[in-house]
């Protein structure tokens, strides 16, 4: 039971990590610091919205809007925080 606990671990490990860029990418967007034209940029921008969206999506729906700031990767990384620690045994 052991190794399953901890490849969902480093699968969760893995999301945080691919939305803290999602996060960092659409912050450098709304800045125009990317070009969002770049076939590059637009293909990681691609890939992590449609990894993040899924589980983004019902959060965002539940959470009031606040001023255009949108908090919900936050509760989606306290969610996954609270997963991984609830994995501890």
């Amino acid at each position: 039971m052991e190794p399953f606990v901890i490849l969902i671990y480093r699968i969760i490990d893995i999301y945080f990590y691919i939305l803290i860029l999602n996060v960092i990418l659409s912050w450098l967007i709304a800045l125009n610091i990317l070009n969002t034209y770049s076939r590059f940029v637009g293909m990681i921008i691609y890939a992590t919205q449609r990894l993040t969206n899924p589980l983004l999506n019902p959060i965002r729906r539940v959470l009031p809007n606040i001023g255009g700031l949108d908090i919900s990767p936050i509760v989606l990384i306290l969610i996954l925080f609270f997963i991984q620690d609830s994995l501890k045994v």
